[in-house]
């Protein structure tokens, strides 16, 4: 055998292939880590691709469509974003991250953590599917959402159970909710439920009455936490 042959890498044995995430998976994770500042292009970019999207739809839609929406070029929107699905994502994303801003703010005028749980499940039904874009899409195209939630081994649902999770043990460290609370089944057993509400129409609870949903969370949430908490 020559040298150059005993000099040659030898390939390390097949390893289990990388797990693939889901798109809402990867706008679900990145919508909570810290946001970047966009270049005006880029915001440009997706606020073109929002309304793209809205008004037509994923599918119907292409980088020539959402470019010239922005008001530049083809090559340009590729330079930002290789592929529309990463456009996609980033607009997913983006939403996302918008609740969740806006749910962190509005958390902090509830008086109690029980306001709190209550005011967290009715935001999230309802913010999600009266968006123009995911709830949209939810609706027209839920081959793009919907399998991301449901076929995806459990790391969407996985990753919104984190968020839960984290802030009620934001609470216990207020002393709100008590230690002997199991916030990770709690928060899983939140999300669940939500996320059902989301994906399959319930013909006995109005998604649309606010004040329906804000009694059944009050009624069947809130106790998950007075286990010797200020809940009430």
């Amino acid at each position: 055998m020559s040298e150059a042959a005993h000099d040659r890498p030898v390939a390390a044995p097949p390893g289990p292939a990388p797990r693939s995430e889901s798109l809402l998976e990867r706008a679900f994770t990145e919508a909570l880590e810290p946001s970047e500042d966009n270049d005006e292009t880029t915001t440009r970019l997706l606020d073109a691709a929002y309304e793209q999207f809205r008004r037509m739809g994923v599918r119907r839609s292409t980088m020539e469509d959402v470019a010239r929406r922005a008001g530049v070029s083809r090559i340009t929107a590729y330079r930002r974003f290789a592929t529309k699905d990463r456009l996609v994502e980033q607009v997913v994303r983006r939403e996302f991250r918008r609740y969740f801003d806006q749910f962190l703010v509005d958390i902090q005028r509830a008086a109690t953590v029980g306001d709190r749980v209550v005011l967290g499940f009715v935001s999230a039904l309802q913010a999600i599917r009266s968006n123009p874009l995911i709830g949209g899409l939810m609706d027209a195209e839920p081959d793009m959402l919907v399998p991301s939630m449901i076929s995806d081994g459990g790391r969407t649902l996985a990753t919104v159970q984190r968020f839960v999770a984290g802030q009620l043990r934001r609470e216990q460290r207020a002393g709100t909710i008590s230690d002997a609370v199991d916030v990770e089944v709690v928060a899983e057993l939140m999300t669940r439920l939500s996320c059902s509400f989301l994906l399959i129409p319930s013909h006995v609870i109005d998604l649309d009455d606010t004040e329906e949903l804000r009694a059944v969370a009050r009624r069947f949430l809130v106790p998950m936490l007075e286990h010797g908490s200020q809940a009430e």
